[in-house]
């Protein structure tokens, strides 16, 4: 098969295609053929051992993927083989092959097409989680996203708008506004060049937002809390400025927030009740015709450009790589 591999850490131009042995699977395991796999900032930040939890070398990158079930390890019952399926690995999905627990896959929404199957699932649970699980988004209410035109936010402005919550879209320009606003955002704020904590708050009538949802950090977040209103909430999802934001206390006793974290790696262990809600809910949207945007996609020979086009955030939504059709 043929499969991108990471031999040392660093840029993804480091990384390159090779041929290697066809897998099997395992006690408890299910090998998949791969027909899509989605790219994420975390899979950017693995190549270059930034992640919270490293990967060995050599391994091939890739956590989000879709395609079809080739063969059901021992003692596996199901799904059978040759069903669709969607799933999320800490690596290996950029490949024609990956081996998978599998208590790992899900069905497919019905609707969705491979190519959106793989670009689905990881940012539409983590929008949703952060928005109604953790955030406790109400129908009404204002949210603010950061990185709305992004893979997270893009998805956590359409959910939003769809429960009738009143979106303030926060992107690094006006084409990326754009792109949020089709999604149902009311709002926007450039905030390379607009205050974002004043223009939030203009925008929402002067209260500030009920809710921030932050994919982002760096040194937009703490402008981001600052927009909340009194008792807001402030959920915090990734990193993608590259930069861990440290925010002061005093703002979050001052006016009462709560600031409050979501990992979607880990959320089926401490919440499986919430994560069989949040499939159903999103299920249902697929059927009313939710798709996740993707605005690239890829063959895996160019994943080295996929995967800089993410790590420079010259992307809006999500980038896609192509592999069996």
């Amino acid at each position: 098969m043929k499969a991108a591999r990471c031999t040392e850490y660093g840029p993804p131009g480091g990384l390159s295609v090779v041929e290697l042995d066809d897998l099997r699977p395992g006690p408890g395991e299910v090998l998949v053929r791969v027909h899509a796999a989605a790219v994420n900032f975390p899979d950017v930040l693995l190549v270059a051992d930034r992640y919270q939890v490293p990967a060995p070398l050599p391994f091939t990158p890739g956590s989000e993927f879709a395609g079809v079930v080739a063969e059901l390890g021992p003692d596996v019952s199901g799904p059978p083989v040759g069903s669709p399926v969607a799933g999320a690995v800490l690596t290996g999905a950029f490949a024609e092959q990956v081996v998978v627990p599998v208590a790992s896959l899900r069905q497919v929404p019905e609707g969705l097409d491979m190519v959106h199957a793989a670009a689905f699932h990881v940012t539409y649970a983590t929008a949703y989680h952060s928005l109604v699980t953790v955030g406790q988004g109400s129908a009404g209410e204002w949210v603010a996203v950061l990185g709305a035109a992004g893979g997270v936010g893009s998805a956590a402005v359409d959910i939003a708008t769809r429960l009738g919550m009143r979106v303030v879209a926060a992107a690094s320009s006006q084409e990326r506004l754009t792109v949020a606003r089709k999604l149902g955002a009311e709002a926007g704020v450039d905030y390379v060049h607009e205050d974002l904590k004043l223009r939030t708050r203009e925008l929402t009538g002067g209260g500030g937002a009920h809710l921030v949802i932050d994919p982002v950090g760096g040194d937009h977040a703490e402008a981001a809390l600052r927009a909340l209103r009194r008792g807001g909430r402030f959920v915090t999802v990734g990193y993608a400025d590259g930069k861990i934001p440290r925010i002061p206390l005093n703002l979050v006793l001052l006016k009462d927030l709560v600031v409050r974290g979501f990992e979607i790696r880990t959320v089926r262990q401490y919440a499986p009740e919430a994560v069989a809600a949040a499939d159903r809910a999103l299920a249902a949207m697929v059927r009313d015709g939710m798709r996740p945007l993707v605005s690239r996609v890829h063959t895996l020979d160019e994943v080295a450009s996929a995967l800089t086009e993410v790590a420079e955030r010259r992307t809006t939504g999500k980038v896609v790589l192509g592999l069996t059709s």
